[in-house]
Formats: structure tokens, sequence, C-alpha cells
């Protein structure tokens, strides 16, 4: 991609889009977590090395696994369990999420704090947990996190959940717990509008796509290659810590293609106006909020907070922040439905 047509499309953006390039190209997080220490991968593993990872590799694959978006356990309003008295004893709940989602978790340098504040879809869910848990919305720290560092964050204890845009798969039900799913989603392309790539199809082929390390995005194309349902020739070597980077390398001519949740996509579509979802979404994902596999008294009390916040509050943020780029009447327009083990 030229200069001149990056300046248009930042120009597109407006201030959100150009917050966002700034956090993308200098790397400036100022609150993502140090996991990248010993032990913690900076790969998207888990940090567990040797022959754990064989042995988990096996057990994973004789243990079938269907529907993971069913597996949660049944809600509760308990008080008691040790995860929640630990969190009420310390006085705030620790969250990760994303700071530079555009409508999910981002910072608004346009706001009237100037873009002081996280706001999005998923911080209005951490926060209706807060105010249940502690009684008031505001006692909720929240901590920046790559894609590829949701899970090692959760194992490692630096945060009680990740409200994340965080999908639900049978690989990661066996390192973290998931609450209920809180949102329908799937993956699909995002690609220039001038461009010939017309979806998740043979135009891929000999094409730069970029995904996000440790992402369902990038699962999905290793496996499509190597069942041959993704063109041999389509380059999926491009990997980068944070979904928005993509974004970035897209816009700067680095990749032909983005390969994301199409939620996310639309969002990104929404801050720059020179790209645009492409074809159909091509699977069909659930985002929950994830959690340590210890932490079953607060798997269940939040999924006791999703139950009422399907009923009043979900539809109003959904209208506040997504409507805008899904539409009122997508098919994730409503909360999806809830089942249990």
């Amino acid at each position: 991609m030229t200069a001149r047509r990056l300046r248009a499309s930042l120009k597109g953006w407006g201030g959100v889009g150009a917050m966002a390039v700034a956090c993308a190209l200098t790397a400036v997080f100022a609150l993502v977590l140090p996991l990248c220490g010993p032990g913690r991968s900076g790969d998207g593993s888990t940090g567990i090395g040797g022959q754990g990872v064989a042995q988990g590799t096996q057990a994973r694959a004789a243990k079938a696994c269907t529907d993971p978006q069913d597996q949660s356990l049944n809600p509760s309003g308990s008080e008691s369990g040790r995860t929640i008295a630990a969190i009420k004893k310390r006085g705030y709940l620790s969250v990760g999420v994303d700071q530079n989602s555009y409508r999910w978790g981002y910072r608004d340098p346009n706001s009237a704090k100037q873009g002081s504040d996280l706001e999005g879809f998923d911080i209005d869910l951490a926060h209706r947990i807060a105010q249940d848990i502690l009684g008031s919305p505001d006692k909720i720290r929240f901590h920046a996190i790559p894609t590829n560092q949701r899970i090692p964050a959760i194992q490692g204890g630096q945060v009680d959940m990740v409200v994340r845009t965080m999908t639900i798969t049978c690989d990661r039900l066996e390192d973290v717990k998931f609450s209920a799913p809180y949102f329908l989603t799937g993956q699909q392309v995002l690609a220039p509008k001038k461009s010939g790539i017309t979806g998740y199809d043979k135009s891929l082929a000999e094409k730069k796509i970029c995904s996000a390390d440790g992402s369902t995005a990038h699962d999905q194309l290793e496996a499509d290659q190597k069942a041959d349902k993704l063109a041999s020739t389509a380059d999926i070597s491009t990997t980068v810590p944070n979904q928005l980077d993509c974004l970035v390398r897209l816009q700067l001519g680095e990749v032909d293609a983005v390969v994301t949740d199409g939620a996310l996509a639309a969002s990104q579509a929404a801050q720059d106006p020179t790209v645009e979802l492409k074809g159909k979404r091509f699977t069909t994902e659930y985002y929950g909020v994830a959690m340590n596999k210890t932490a079953d008294d607060l798997v269940r009390r939040v999924n006791q907070v999703l139950v009422d916040y399907r009923k009043s509050g979900w539809r109003a943020s959904y209208d506040k922040w997504l409507s805008p780029t899904l539409g009122a009447d997508s098919e994730s327009a409503n909360p999806p439905t809830a089942k249990y083990q």
C-alpha cells in the first residue's frame, strides 16, 4: 500500500483509528501484563513444555468434545465459595480485557475523559459482574492482555477472568473454564473493497492472510489448509499479538486479507471505510467469560449474572455498541440460549 493510501485510510478512521494505529505501531500498552517471563511463552502457548504437551495432546484426542458452548456449570447466586470469598476480601474484581477493539474494549480519545476509561460491549459485561459480586460496577481493575496471553493470565492468577471476545472451544476447555455463551459470532474475511477477494474461497489463493496468534482464526486457517479446504498457496504465516495489528498490516499493504471473528471484523470495517467484510461467516462460534479451572463458584456466579443480564442489560449494550456495525436485526442481535452440563 502506498503512503498516500495509508494517509487516506487514517483520515477515514478519525480519532479512534489514529489511536488504534498508534497503539499497534508503538506497542505502548500501559496495562499489559508482564506475562512473557520464565515459564510463559510469547508464542500463544500456556507455558507448559516437554512431555506434558504430548500427554495433553493425547488426552484431548482421546476425549471427544462437541458443542463446547454447552459445557458450563449451572448458574448459582450463592455468596459462598473460595474464589468469590477471595475477591470480596480483596475488594475488587481483576479482569483481562482488550483495549484496542473498537466497540468491544477500547479507549476513545474523543470522549469527554480523553480516552482514559475503557468502554465497549465486553466492558459493560465486566462492570455488570463486578456490580453483582461486589455491589459496585466500579470495583474492578482492568488488565489489557494480548490475544495469545489470555489463558496464561488466568492460569497464573493475574486475573480472575477474561472478558475479551474469547471463543469457547474444546481445546481451551482443557485449560480454563468458561461461562455459558454470551455472544454468537463466526470467522469471516476482511479485505480492501477494491481487492479481488470474494470471501473464504479460492480467491484467497496466493494471498497473504493475517490472523492473531493464539486465536481460533489462526487455528481454523491451519486446519483448513491441512485438510485442503483452503488453497495451499495461501500464505497464513503472518500472525500478530493483537487482532488490531492485522488491520494495520492490511492498511500498510503487508497482507492481502484478515481472518477474524465477524463481529470484530465489522467493527474494524467501521473504523476504516476502505475495507469490508468479504462473504459470509464460515464458522459458528460463541464468546464466553473465561475463568480458572478451579473456580467453580465463580463460574456458577457469572452464569447467574448472565441469566439476569440477558433479561435486562444485554440488548441495551448491544444497541449502544454493536448495532451500528452489525445491525439491529443481525443473527447476533440477541443473546444465545444457554445450556449447561
